[in-house]
């Protein structure tokens, strides 16, 4: 159980840092990603973005 939460929070980690280079190629504006304000900050939270992402990463693990 702790292994899991240690690798989503690291791939959430990852993902942050590297979101301003994946907004260049259109990840995080896709429908379904949810971007809002609360308390002066902006959040978002990159559903279909991940989706996609998952589906991609599947796609390379499966060729590979």
């Amino acid at each position: 159980m702790i292994r899991w939460l240690l690798v989503v929070f690291l791939a959430l980690l990852v993902v942050d840092a590297l979101s301003p280079w994946l907004r260049r190629f259109g990840l995080g504006r896709l429908p379904g990603d949810l971007r809002f304000r609360v308390f002066g900050r902006e959040w978002s939270v990159p559903l279909a973005s991940t989706v996609l992402l998952s589906v991609i990463a599947g796609l390379v693990a499966r060729m590979l």
